[in-house]
């Protein structure tokens, strides 16, 4: 296994001998064993990228010692660690700081063909005028909608600049992925250029309805036949947990056995546990743990309206579970409303809440939306994600190299 270089100034960090396709770089301000999902997806690429022999630098924050990967779950790329401070509103994670010179001194000794961005920090932003200042292509991935978290955090005044500058940033670069073609459009109506539509996969052989455990739903006090709702993911404001929450109400007032449980953890938890105090609280969960407690739901409740994907939605849908969202992200564009899942248009709260009582109430529909859902999910598979991100990759630097070109494979417009 190639070994992580660990300093304080970013270190040259040589890349492997030229023996495979690419030598990408790879720029990311969160990753592994931090819990997100930026975080998750980007290992998947970066593991779907090896995998495909391409050699992968990973550039990112180090971690506090005390979220280091078990031994042995180390990525086999090269890594290059750098100085991380937590981020603002988000404790647990990282941000990277300015790097440039050092980007600049790694990148010259050894030359990437490409180098991509998956967040827009500091450090990312670094490496895009490294990546400028060297005549390197460079892609990026449009992950989170910072702007739409303004009126959840008081920073409403600041959407707008905020937005200038992810249009500044992402207009610097070769191509743009986005996860869905609902953000395309909504980027390109604001101004963005060069975007390219990059879904997300998910793990159907861990996320499976085979996990549902009798013994686990009993922990939660719920009985066979006992609706059990749940959400999974960060109890943040951004997230729209009162919605949930006036779901679960409307859910018990008609069946009173029925449970709710939040699995994740964040700032909400004891204002969420005193409005619902007999919910139950998983924490943080991950790997074959996490699957076994969507498999333990019967109703999953995404009330979120500030993501650009969600991938807790498609895990969800792997489970076997039947969700319940609004038209937004994942779930606008993978879900048909009453077929593998039920949708309410955007802010329509009170259709939201209806569909729970349908999914809650109604077993045989519900059976039938959770196997289309599972049938959904096992479609997205890694494998293909990774096979388009690394067209983007292909195409970007066929714009920098004009005698270089994919048969069948145009430039980003």
């Amino acid at each position: 296994m190639k070994t992580a270089h660990d300093t304080d100034d970013i270190l040259v960090d040589d890349l492997p001998a030229p023996r495979h396709s690419r030598r990408l770089a790879v720029v990311t301000e969160t990753y592994p064993p931090e819990v997100n999902g930026v975080a998750m997806s980007m290992a998947r690429v970066v593991d779907g990228l090896n995998r495909r022999n391409h050699d992968v630098q990973l550039i990112r924050p180090r971690q506090p010692a005390n979220m280091a990967a078990p031994l042995g779950s180390r990525p086999t790329v090269d890594e290059v660690l750098t100085k991380g401070l937590p981020v603002p509103l988000y404790p647990n994670l990282r941000m990277g700081v300015p790097s440039k010179r050092a980007l600049v001194k790694l990148w010259s000794l050894k030359r990437p063909d490409v180098v991509h961005i998956a967040t827009e920090g500091p450090l990312g932003w670094s490496a895009l005028q490294a990546a400028q200042h060297l005549a390197l292509p460079v892609t990026s991935d449009y992950r989170t909608n910072f702007h739409a978290y303004g009126k959840h955090y008081r920073l409403g005044l600041l959407s707008k600049p905020i937005m200038g500058y992810l249009r500044k940033f992402h207009n610097r670069c070769d191509a743009t992925m986005v996860p869905t073609e609902a953000m395309r459009v909504l980027l390109a109506e604001r101004g963005f250029e060069r975007l390219n539509v990059v879904g997300r996969g998910v793990d159907a052989q861990r996320f499976d309805p085979v996990r549902r455990s009798a013994a686990m739903r009993e922990s939660w006090g719920a009985g066979p036949d006992d609706p059990v709702l749940g959400y999974v993911g960060r109890l943040a404001p951004e997230k729209n947990l009162g919605v949930v929450l006036a779901a679960y109400e409307a859910v018990k007032a008609a069946q009173p056995r029925a449970r709710l449980v939040f699995v994740g953890d964040g700032p909400m938890r004891a204002e969420l546990a005193a409005r619902a105090p007999d919910a139950v609280f998983a924490g943080q969960r991950s790997g074959d743990d996490l699957a076994a407690h969507y498999a333990g739901l019967d109703v999953f409740l995404f009330a979120s309206l500030t993501e650009t994907f969600g991938n807790v939605t498609t895990e969800a849908m792997a489970s076997g579970c039947a969700v319940v969202a609004f038209e937004s992200a994942a779930a606008g564009e993978l879900i048909r409303s009453g077929v593998n899942g039920w949708l309410a248009g955007p802010g329509r709260e009170a259709d939201f809440v209806a569909a729970a009582r349908v999914a809650a109430f109604d077993g045989a529909a519900r059976r039938g939306v959770a196997d289309a859902a599972r049938a959904t999910a096992r479609r997205l598979d890694w494998g293909d994600i990774t096979a388009r991100f690394e067209s983007v990759l292909e195409a970007a630097i066929a714009r920098v190299e004009p005698g270089f070109a994919l048969p069948g494979l145009q430039p980003a417009a």
